[in-house]
Order: structure tokens, then C-alpha cells, then sequence
């Protein structure tokens, strides 16, 4: 006869045979049956405590998004899953496989409104709302399924899954069986015929352009993207998220400003891995007379505004394999041969961008090619989105469309411990770093390296540029008041220096890179000039 265990140790162990080795989260009430579960198999799986929700479901994401394994987080319910939601819709809006294990209220106290601890109204329905997938346990014997269940639909496909576990599930008695995880299945190449119409528009045309998104990245089809643009001679673009789907150093890659100059004189784009819409929600910007064929893992992503001529839902390493057979033959050249000199004038737009692309400059000269850089929303990081290089797959993090400001620095942590042996950066301004500065006792506690450049200005320095832009100069609830930075760090027994031009700020990231230890650079700023016109292609 099976030993009988609780539900929180059936939840641990069945982590475990998942291969689970991180989860980030705050224990509670709710969950005390969960981390005691959790305690017994501290060999197999390290916890690490949060500060803060929010950094559960960020650092989640970094894990997930820069080791390729699941990312899971765990909290308590009501405000703990609140706190957490912007963590989880990151996850959703840049494929990501997060895992988020949250507590509930006692199931006799489910939907009655009752006041108890943590109750909000229909938490259930807000994960679903949430995550592609979600799940309350209401049997200590479905306990095992549920995990098997939520990290099946993990493999399956990119986005957050939620398992929910009241008290007393986790409190009570079960002899349910473990269960073996099963091999992934076989990925959709998808339909023939699309894939078919899709290689013959490709294959007619002279002037072949692809843009990659974050499913090539989430797909793992790197190698899959570079043979395709290789048989074509297609000059490659990547969406934001898309970063690192191809080396920036590759004779056909492009970044945002060249690529958008070269785009313009193509006869066929295929958008891969992306929901193919421009950042202002509107469709990929196509010359006219261009076909557009779209291969993306959800079908729902062909809707309007995008109209794509040919739509082949699949995913991307699959569909981007099926493509290469049918389009055999020796590589063609690329037909455009003046993508250096496109590179030039971007070189050459983006260093009008002062004093933001020296410091992005200074930054990839002192980070590892492999090394992960979290770009966050800040005077910099806004030109690093356009025009930081990115050499290695999984090596550069943005929060999506969502724009989750202070993402950066809780979302680095994860990374980190997803990849002990790779350096991590996170830049920052000082208004996103308040979000989650006290993860910097996080990171003190369990020596978890990642090293942050926190961009000060004493602002919300694009909101305020952009209020007096609009208002002849009248801004409100922008300006800051920070402490001593460097003081702060150390008050956390974390390294803190500063540095005041971007030649410093290359010397203390290479000490810190080096040390592989907790970490915080100040980089005090002045006001910096507008860099939408050029990432967005008004100017």
C-alpha cells in the first residue's frame, strides 16, 4: 500500500520528479503545509524567499526566459496573486513558461465572501483570466496530477499556468501516486498546404526579408532561422523580444534602425515567432506590393489589423524546418549589398543619441557575449533596445508590451540563478529600481551575482520630457527624491561604487563581472535627448 503523505508533500516531490530545482516565492499561512512539503526536499529543490510577490513571477520569467527550463514562483492568494499579476502578464506577453503555485482560501470558505484572510472576489477567475492555464485543487489526491497537468501544458507552449491549493488540500492525507512526466510531443510544422503557399511566395521572390520574434528565441530556433535566411539570402530584423534570435554580428542580421531602412525595398517578409504588429499595435509595416507571409504558434495572431497573404500556424523550429525542405537548393547570395552601409547610418543616428549610446557602447564592451543583459525601461535602455547588439540566444530580457516598469531588477535575479556561470546586468533608472530595490537583501542573502546599473536622473525622466513636450513645459508627479545609492548598496552588504562617464561605468561592470558577487553602479545622468523619433521611424 502507497505511504500516505500530505498534499503539500505530494506537491514537493512531484516537483521534484519534474525536475524542478528553484522556485521563488513568500511562504504564509496558507502555504505553511506547502513549504514543509518543500523542506523535505531541500536536496532537490532550493527556495528562494522574495522580498516582494512582484519578484516571484519576474523572477520566474528570467529564469525561464534565459535557461529554458520552467520558471516557478509561489505565493500566498488574494493580495500575494495581485502583487504577482504583473509578473504573470509579463510571462504571457513574451512567452514565457512560468509556473505560478499560489495558496487559496480553506475550501469550505470558497465563493461564500466571507471575510477571511486574503479572500478577494473570484481569484480563480482572474487566473484564468491571467495565464493560458489554471487549475483549483480541491482533492489532496489531485495534488500530483495537477503539477503533471500544468507543466504538460508548459511544454505544450509558451505562457503562465496556475495551480491553486487551499489549506487544507495541502494539510490533508493522500497515497496518490507520483507521476513519471511524459516526453514532449511533436511540435507543429503546421498545415501542408499553407506551408506549401508559404515556400512558393518565398522562393518567387527577389528581394526576401524576415523579421524574428520571441518564439524563434522561446522555440529554440536559432539554427532553424539562420539555414532559412541563409537559402534565401534574406537579410534578418528581430522584434524586441526577438533579440538574440540571430547573432547582431552575422553578415545578414540587422538591428532595429537598419533593418526597418532595408525592410522597405522588400518584395516578401515572412514574420516568424511574433504576433506580427508594430509597437503601436498596427500591423508589420509592409511596403506596398509585398506579400507577408506569417508563421506564428497561435492562429489567433493572424486577426486584425494584420492580414497576412499566406498564415501558418506553427511552431517556429518546426515551421521554420518544413519551409527549409521545401525550398531546396544551394544558398542563394543576399540581394542587397549595401547592409553595411545601412549599418553606418544607423551607427551614426544612434550615436547623435548622447550621452545614452556611449553608455550602451560601454556596456557591451564589458559584458561577456554570452552574458544576459535585462534592458529596463530608462534613458538608456531605451537606446539599448534599439541598438544594443545582442551575440547569444537568451541573453537579452524586455518586459514585452506590457512596459512593466521596475520589471528589470527582480527579473535579473531569476536569470542568475537560471545561469550561476553567465554574467547578469540589469540597467536601470531610478524611478523602475524603487519598484524592487529591496531585493537587493535578496541578493545579499543568497549571493546571487547579478549587477545593477541604476541610471539616476531624479525623474521619471521619458515621462517628464514627454509631459513638457506636450504642455509647454508643465509636468507633474515626476521629479524623485533617492537616497545615497552607493550608500544604500551597502547598507545591503552589497558592492557599491559610482561611476560618471561611460568609461568608468566599463571598468566597474568588468570588476563586477569579474567578482561575480552582488553588485550596484550609480550612474548619475543629466537630461537626455528624445530617442523615439528613431526607434519608432518618425525621424
Amino acid at each position: 500500500m502507497t505511504e500516505k503523505m500530505t498534499g503539500g508533500e505530494a506537491m514537493a516531490r512531484q516537483l521534484v520528479e519534474e525536475g524542478v530545482q528553484h522556485i521563488f516565492g513568500i511562504p504564509g499561512v496558507q502555504l505553511d503545509y506547502a513549504t514543509a512539503g518543500l523542506s523535505k526536499v531541500t536536496e532537490d529543490i532550493t527556495f528562494i524567499a522574495c522580498r516582494h510577490e512582484q519578484t516571484a513571477t519576474y523572477a520566474a520569467d528570467g529564469y525561464a526566459r534565459t535557461s529554458g527550463k520552467v520558471g516557478v514562483g509561489m505565493v500566498v492568494p488574494g493580495p500575494g496573486v495581485l502583487n504577482a499579476g504583473a509578473g504573470l502578464v509579463t510571462s504571457w506577453s513574451v512567452y514565457s513558461k512560468v509556473l505560478l503555485l499560489t495558496g487559496q482560501l480553506p475550501t469550505r470558505g470558497l465563493g461564500r465572501e466571507l471575510g477571511m484572510v486574503h479572500e478577494i472576489p473570484d481569484q480563480s477567475g482572474i487566473l484564468a483570466t491571467l495565464c493560458r492555464g489554471s487549475e483549483l485543487v480541491t482533492d489532496p489526491d489531485r495534488v500530483p496530477g495537477a503539477i503533471r497537468q500544468a507543466m504538460a501544458r508548459l511544454a505544450d507552449g509558451p505562457g503562465p499556468v496556475a495551480v491553486e491549493l487551499p489549506p487544507d488540500i495541502l494539510s490533508g492525507r493522500t497515497a496518490a501516486e507520483l507521476l513519471r512526466p511524459q516526453p514532449a510531443g511533436t511540435p507543429d510544422a503546421g498545415d501542408a498546404d499553407a506551408l506549401d503557399r508559404a515556400a512558393e511566395a518565398l522562393r518567387a521572390a527577389s528581394r526576401p526579408f524576415i523579421v524574428a520574434g520571441g518564439g524563434v528565441v522561446a522555440g529554440e530556433a536559432h539554427e532553424e532561422l539562420l539555414a532559412l535566411a541563409r537559402r534565401l539570402g534574406a537579410p534578418v530584423t528581430t522584434t524586441s523580444n526577438g533579440r538574440g534570435a540571430i547573432d547582431d554580428r552575422d553578415p545578414l542580421a540587422l538591428m532595429t534602425v537598419a533593418g526597418r531602412e532595408v525592410q522597405e525595398r522588400a518584395d516578401a517578409i515572412l514574420i516568424v515567432g511574433s504576433r506580427g504588429l508594430s509597437q503601436s499595435a498596427r500591423k508589420w509595416p509592409a511596403p506596398e506590393r509585398c506579400t507577408v507571409v506569417h508563421l506564428t504558434l497561435e492562429a489567433k495572431d493572424f486577426g486584425p489589423p494584420r492580414n497576412p497573404d499566406v498564415a501558418v500556424a506553427a511552431d517556429a523550429a518546426a515551421g521554420l524546418t518544413a519551409l527549409l525542405q521545401r525550398l531546396e537548393g544551394p544558398d542563394r547570395p543576399c540581394w542587397a549589398d549595401d547592409l553595411d552601409a545601412a549599418r553606418a547610418r544607423e551607427a551614426a543616428a544612434l550615436a547623435r543619441l548622447q550621452p545614452q549610446w556611449s553608455y550602451c557602447e560601454a556596456l557591451r564592451r564589458a559584458i561577456p557575449d554570452d552574458g544576459v543583459l535585462v534592458n529596463e525601461l530608462t534613458q538608456v535602455g531605451y537606446v539599448a533596445m534599439a541598438g544594443y547588439p545582442v551575440h547569444a540566444p537568451r541573453s537579452y530580457l524586455w518586459p514585452g508590451f506590457q512596459g512593466t516598469l521596475g520589471y528589470g531588477y527582480p527579473t535579473a535575479l531569476g536569470a542568475k540563478v537560471g545561469n550561476p556561470d553567465r554574467a547578469v546586468v540589469s540597467i536601470t533608472g531610478d524611478g523602475g529600481f524603487g519598484y524592487g530595490l529591496s531585493e537587493l537583501a535578496t541578493a545579499a542573502h543568497y549571493g546571487i551575482g547579478v549587477v545593477v546599473v541604476v541610471f539616476s536622473d531624479g525623474a521619471y525622466g521619458n515621462v517628464q520630457r514627454m509631459q513638457n513636450a506636450q504642455f509647454d513645459g508643465v509636468h507633474l508627479g515626476t521629479e524623485l527624491t533617492n537616497p545615497d545609492w552607493v550608500a544604500l548598496g551597502r547598507s545591503f552588504g552589497v558592492h557599491s561604487e559610482r561611476a560618471t562617464d561611460p568609461t568608468q561605468l566599463e571598468a566597474a561592470v568588468r570588476r563586477a563581472v569579474d567578482a561575480d558577487r552582488p553588485a550596484l553602479i550609480e550612474v548619475p545622468m543629466p537630461a537626455c535627448p528624445d530617442p523615439w523619433g528613431l526607434i519608432l521611424g518618425r525621424a
